[in-house]
């Protein structure tokens, strides 16, 4: 997203987050001289507020509660690992007769 300066909106949301609140974000972003934006939800954004980011001229990223549960995961964000589980397979080679 470059060096500029990025504004970060994040909601903890029953539902879906429509297009309506993404244009209060992006009015935000406005205000401030930005142009670039995240908005984060712990659910998902409607395919209107998806449509809506990629029609105007402010770059806002949407993240939904399905990646950011990635990211916590991908990169460890407020999580201790807890336990690790070996899987083991059967070695077919091992068992092969000459």
């Amino acid at each position: 997203m470059g060096l500029d300066t990025i504004y970060i909106q994040a909601k903890r949301w029953n539902g879906s987050v429509g297009r309506p609140e993404i244009q209060k974000f992006t009015g935000s972003l406005i205000g401030q001289g930005a142009h670039k934006g995240v908005f984060i939800t712990t659910s998902t954004f409607t395919d209107g507020a998806k449509e809506y980011v990629n029609r105007i001229d402010r770059k806002i990223v949407l993240i939904d509660g399905e990646q950011l549960a990635e990211y916590i995961m991908d990169y460890d964000i407020g999580v201790n690992e807890y336990a690790r589980y070996i899987i083991k397979r059967i070695d077919t080679d091992y068992f092969t007769e000459d």
